[in-house]
């Protein structure tokens, strides 16, 4: 698995290599429908976004994370990465994904995440591909359920929120067996 910044590229999305340069389009796209406020997902605020981005960058020169910038109709409209990335089992997980208002229950997060598996499976050759949600989180829950992916479980008191709640989140995958009935749906969504 060669873990380095890459272009995918699609019909409707282009995820780029996250970078510094992203903060300012980044805050606005946070900024269409005020993300920050959400109770079920972490999403930065114009004082905490900086400090996001350098994460981010510092766990890809680290070979644990890979984060890019979705792009549609020539505008950053949220964010997305592989993370837990495990290369000798051949696995990753895919998420800190967030849209603008604007852009969400679009065909955006769709291609996102079809050039996303895609990559992952017959670029990384994975063996498995999961996703981590709150499980308060409905809307993201059936988004992934969408997908295709199938819910694995519950993982209790996994996580403590910006407010201190205490996280239960739930985990749900895609092995590489159930990958191309997968991405047969996707691109049928997509009209590909």
């Amino acid at each position: 698995m060669e873990i380095s910044p890459i272009i995918l590229e699609g019909q409707h999305v282009r995820l780029e290599p996250l970078s510094p340069a992203h903060e300012e389009a980044l805050i606005a796209a946070a900024g269409d429908g005020e993300l920050w406020n959400s109770t079920v997902t972490i999403v930065p605020t114009r004082a905490t976004m900086a400090a996001y981005i350098a994460s981010a960058l510092e766990a890809q020169a680290q070979g644990r994370e890979l984060p890019f910038v979705i792009i549609s109709s020539g505008q950053i409209v949220g964010t997305t990465r592989f993370y837990s990335i495990e290369r000798d089992h051949r696995h990753v997980e895919i998420g800190y994904t967030w849209l603008a208002a604007s852009a969400q229950r679009t065909r955006v997060n769709t291609e996102a995440k079809l050039l996303l598996l895609t990559h992952a499976f017959e670029d990384w050759r994975c063996i498995a591909v999961g996703f981590l949600t709150d499980v308060l989180n409905q809307q993201s829950r059936t988004a992934i359920l969408r997908l295709g992916a199938k819910q694995e479980g519950i993982l209790r008191n996994h996580m403590i929120m910006p407010g201190g709640r205490y996280r239960d989140s739930v985990i749900f995958s895609i092995i590489e067996a159930e990958w191309p009935e997968v991405k047969a749906r996707l691109e049928a969504k997509l009209g590909s």
